[in-house]
């Protein structure tokens, strides 16, 4: 994958997740400054979402674990570099985890 077509898809991902916040009944506020997306949660945690170009990945920290991901042009979607599971899996475990919210991230 190019460094172009991976800033796309990082963009990509992360203005549909910023949508989805904006567009969210919750109080969950955000800050994304370029390199990183910050989640600030109602218990005081974060969910936070970092570009890693030099290894073309996408990694997301939470209060319980850190995860490594890679873009898969064939399921169009972030996958694990572990075991392949999806990005939105993970946030939805997250967000149910640290704001008690279901939200709908079949878009991510």
């Amino acid at each position: 994958m190019s460094d172009a077509i991976y800033l796309e898809r990082v963009e990509e991902t992360l203005n549909a997740l910023e949508e989805l916040l904006d567009d969210a009944e919750s109080d969950l506020d955000y800050d994304n400054n370029g390199a990183m997306m910050t989640i600030k949660c109602t218990d005081r945690s974060q969910i936070i979402l970092t570009r890693q170009p030099p290894v073309k990945q996408l990694w997301l920290a939470t209060r319980t674990q850190g995860l490594h991901f890679d873009y898969d042009e064939a399921q169009q979607a972030w996958v694990l570099d572990s075991d392949g599971s999806l990005l939105r899996t993970h946030l939805m475990a997250a967000f149910a985890d640290q704001t008690d919210e279901q939200l709908d991230l079949s878009d991510i």
